[in-house]
């Protein structure tokens, strides 16, 4: 598809993670397409930093400072979003933590509930929350971001892999809950990117050797066009730019 043919004008879209890195990549690639973003983010200056970018696009944005470890708070927002829009068009599930890096057995628990919360808990509570919301819109997409780690397993990754693998699992079957409707869910494996969370675990790495966030845009839009037929697909996006050259 090129970009004439992914017109999100009046769509309605809620990007989590939204501060930076990949959803703030998407947050913005769907706004320069005419979408309006409610982003979510856990910092009030990233925020707004968003919003002033957005504001050079042909789209509009609504701020939501919020951490998804609050499950209350993910409800009252499908409880806004239902009572200003009627529908969501578009839900990214991009929001992660990397947590603690080390061997199973010394996985601090705090460590634990933390990454499991936000890349599990937080994801199942927005399924719960917009899935009426996604229903009513004429084509309600959703994309998770997964990783390699949920199928790549390797020592001292006990705890991202499992989160990961957890949503994936999660995602698939909801996906498959709605095969038979008008709304379709796939998972996204980013690869490599240009991140804080990768620049974490990988702090020898010189970032610009690794794909910036922007150039996953494209992959973003094709899976969220009412032109998408693709439904509980784990996309990779190194193979799905293989496949274009």
């Amino acid at each position: 598809m090129t970009s004439d043919e992914h017109n999100f004008e009046g769509k309605i879209a809620l990007v989590t993670g939204a501060t930076r890195g990949i959803g703030r990549a998407i947050a913005l690639g769907l706004a320069q397409q005419g979408a309006h973003i409610i982003a979510v983010g856990r910092t009030q200056g990233g925020l707004e930093e968003l919003d002033d970018d957005i504001g050079k696009t042909a789209g509009s944005c609504s701020l939501v400072p919020a951490d998804l470890k609050d499950a209350e708070g993910i409800d009252r927002l499908g409880g806004v979003i239902a009572e200003r829009w009627g529908h969501l068009d578009i839900l990214i599930g991009n929001a992660g933590q990397l947590g603690m890096v080390g061997p199973a057995a010394h996985i601090d628990p705090k460590s634990w509930d933390d990454v499991m919360a936000v890349n599990v808990t937080a994801n199942w509570r927005l399924i719960r929350a917009m899935d009426p919301l996604l229903r009513a819109a004429p084509a309600g997409r959703a994309v998770f971001v997964t990783s390699g780690a949920s199928r790549h397993l390797r020592p001292f990754f006990a705890l991202y892999s499992a989160s990961k693998a957890a949503l994936d699992a999660l995602v698939t079957c909801y996906a498959k809950e709605v095969e038979k409707m008008p709304l379709r869910v796939n998972l996204l494996n980013p690869g490599p990117i240009r991140t804080a969370m990768r620049q974490k675990f990988m702090p020898g790495e010189d970032p610009m050797s690794v794909t910036p966030p922007e150039d996953l845009i494209p992959l973003f839009l094709e899976l969220c066009s009412p032109n998408c037929t693709r439904n509980g697909e784990w996309v990779d996006f190194q193979e799905w730019q293989n496949s274009r050259s």
